[in-house]
């Protein structure tokens, strides 16, 4: 069961954001330690071609999504859930995680891995709650550049 939250300050309570970021890879050292590599908060994809497409096509793109939580005065089972938001303001399905808080300064890190098919370019948002509350959100942009090429014709 949920420890109630205190009335008089809610910042004092838990859990506390230590690392909310999108990257490549993240590597588990023997000793526990994370490490992450690439952190990415911008995607660039040009099209290349004589047929490049004005508008942008849909795109995969692998990432990681680490998020790394420190309970502070919040204990027992909590439910985390990531809702992505693109740039229209259109929601994508929501992710949920179960997690298991122990107080103080233990915390917990969630690394999932996200291969997201981005539809448009634009700002998207990863709204981050923790059992219902806003905890954090996450930022990423995705950049379409389009590149016109053609048999004996300099890019355009």
């Amino acid at each position: 069961m949920a420890t109630q939250q205190p009335a008089n300050n809610p910042f004092e309570y838990g859990p506390f954001v230590q690392v909310a970021a999108f990257c490549d890879r993240v590597l588990r050292e023997a000793d526990g330690v994370l490490s992450l590599i690439r952190v990415v908060d911008v995607i660039n994809h040009t099209a290349t071609g004589p047929n490049a497409p004005i508008d942008m096509p849909p795109v995969n793109y692998p990432l990681t999504l680490v998020l790394s939580l420190k309970s502070g005065k919040a204990k027992g089972r909590h439910e985390v859930t990531i809702t992505p938001e693109m740039p229209s303001g259109e929601t994508m399905p929501v992710a949920s995680v179960s997690v298991r808080l122990e107080g103080e300064g233990k915390g917990y890190n969630i690394i999932t891995q996200l291969n997201m098919q981005f539809k448009l370019e634009g700002l998207y948002w990863f709204i981050i709650r923790f059992d219902g509350e806003l905890l954090t959100r996450l930022p990423l942009e995705l950049r379409y550049a389009r590149l016109v090429t053609g048999p004996g014709q300099p890019p355009r």
